[in-house]
C-alpha cells in the first residue's frame, strides 16, 4: 500500500478510536512506512537487473573465496602442494594475491583505466602477511562490486579489455572475473583440504535439535 494511502487510512480510523489511540496508530504506521519505503535521500541506489544478476554470482564467489582465505592459518600461507603434478605452482598466499590483483585488473579495464602490471606474478602490491593479503583481497572485491553496479544494458556491450583477458566488452570482462575467482577458489579448496581444513562454504553446520 502506498505511504499516503496508509496514512489516510490511519486518519479515517482516528474518529473511531479516540485521540490517544489515533496517535499510537499513526506512529506505528509511520515507522512501518519508513522501513518499507526507504528515503531516496539516504543514498539508496538502483541497480540494473542485468548488473544485479551478474553481481549476485560475483557476491557468491566473493563470500566463498574470502571465507576460504581467512580459514587458512597465517603460518600456512607459504604452503603449496609438493606431491603429484604440482610443479611450479603458487603458494596459498600467492594465489590469494593473484586473485586480488586480477580483480583490480579486470575492473580497471572495464573502467578504461590502466590495470596493475604483472598480476600473474603477484602484481605491484606490497602485501605479504595474511592480514595484509586479506585486506587487499577484500578491497579488490569491494572495488569490483562498485564498478559492476554501474553496468547497464546501454554500456554492457561497450568494447573493453587489455592485457587481462584480451579485448572483450564490459559484460564479458565482468563474467570473466567471476570465472577467474571461481577457478582459483577450486584450486585453493585442495590446498585447504590437504591441510586438514574443510572450506567454510562446504562445512555442515549443525542445526538445533
Amino acid at each position: 500500500m502506498p505511504r499516503e494511502d496508509m496514512l489516510q487510512e490511519a486518519n479515517a480510523n482516528c474518529s473511531r478510536q479516540g485521540k490517544n489511540a489515533c496517535r499510537r496508530l499513526i506512529a506505528r504506521i509511520a515507522v512501518a512506512a519508513c522501513l518499507t519505503f526507504p528515503a531516496r535521500g539516504l543514498g539508496q541506489e538502483r541497480i540494473d537487473p542485468m548488473a544485479a544478476a551478474v553481481a549476485q554470482r560475483f557476491t557468491m564467489i566473493e563470500h566463498s573465496f574470502v571465507g576460504l582465505a581467512d580459514a587458512m592459518p597465517a603460518e600456512k600461507y607459504a604452503f603449496k602442494p609438493a606431491n603429484g603434478e604440482f610443479h611450479d605452482v603458487r603458494t596459498f598466499g600467492e594465489q590469494v594475491k593473484h586473485v586480488a590483483c586480477s580483480n583490480f585488473a579486470f575492473f580497471n579495464q572495464i573502467e578504461k583505466r590502466e590495470p596493475p602490471p604483472r598480476c600473474g606474478a603477484g602484481g605491484p602490491s606490497p602485501a605479504k602477511t595474511k592480514a595484509e593479503l586479506m585486506t587487499y583481497l577484500r578491497e579488490s572485491f569491494a572495488y569490483a562490486g562498485r564498478v559492476l553496479r554501474t553496468m547497464t544494458p546501454a554500456n554492457a556491450l561497450e568494447p573493453a579489455g587489455g592485457p587481462y583477458g584480451g579485448m572483450s566488452t564490459r559484460l564479458g570482462l565482468a563474467t570473466l572475473a567471476v570465472w577467474h575467482a571461481s577457478d582459483h577458489y577450486g584450486q585453493l579448496v585442495i590446498y585447504l583440504r590437504m591441510n586438514g581444513i574443510v572450506p567454510p562454504a562446504s562445512q555442515r553446520h549443525s542445526r538445533p535439535q
